[in-house]
């Protein structure tokens, strides 16, 4: 087992980022549209009555922008940070903190709505504007959310366990995330062909 784990965090690492960034957003896709039918059912809704079918398109779509954005994730956190930031100790974890919300946050946040709206076929322009509509929010969110837990990340793990660190506690973001871009799908307000 040791064996198998050591492989997965050195000669596969690039292999094991992507696919645990594609997962784990499938994971929360999972968990949010779990959450939306025991709400739906809970407060009498459409979904009360009939049984619920899980939506295995938007969870399909949540993995393959994981998966695109695994490569990313992986070199920001176990090459190019380091390049850009060669401090050391805490003054060198939270330039790292500053670094990661100017560079990757906003490349995460940006490529997470304009890529989910190409998959549903919104097109460029329907696409522009779901990030207009939604990267500010999830992006002031962020603040909140990531550097305390980017300070543990950067003083603390080595770079090797970086990127799954930060995929395992995206977990909850993840779900977060997929239910404030589906948001409007779980109350009726969404057109069904981005359903499709």
């Amino acid at each position: 087992m040791s064996s198998t784990l050591n492989k997965l965090f050195t000669r596969y690492l690039f292999l094991t980022n992507t696919l645990t960034t594609g997962s784990l957003l499938a994971i929360g896709d999972c968990i949010t549209q779990t959450m939306e039918t025991a709400y739906e059912t809970r407060k009498g809704g459409e979904l009360a009555n009939k049984k619920h079918n899980h939506n295995w398109g938007r969870t399909g779509r949540m993995f393959s922008i994981g998966v695109m954005l695994g490569p990313f994730n992986h070199l920001w956190y176990t090459k190019l940070i380091e390049k850009i930031v060669t401090t050391g100790g805490a003054q060198g974890a939270v330039k790292r903190i500053l670094a990661d919300q100017a560079v990757a946050g906003p490349f995460f946040c940006f490529s997470f709505f304009f890529g989910m709206g190409l998959m549903e076929n919104r097109g460029v322009e329907g696409a522009l504007q779901e990030v207009k509509d939604k990267f500010l929010t999830v992006y002031i969110i962020d603040w909140f959310v990531w550097p305390p837990a980017q300070f543990i990340n950067f003083y603390y793990l080595p770079k090797k366990f970086r990127v799954v660190y930060v995929s395992s506690l995206t977990l909850v973001w993840n779900t977060f995330l997929s239910w404030y871009k589906h948001r409007e799908i779980a109350h009726g307000h969404e057109e069904h062909q981005h359903e499709k």
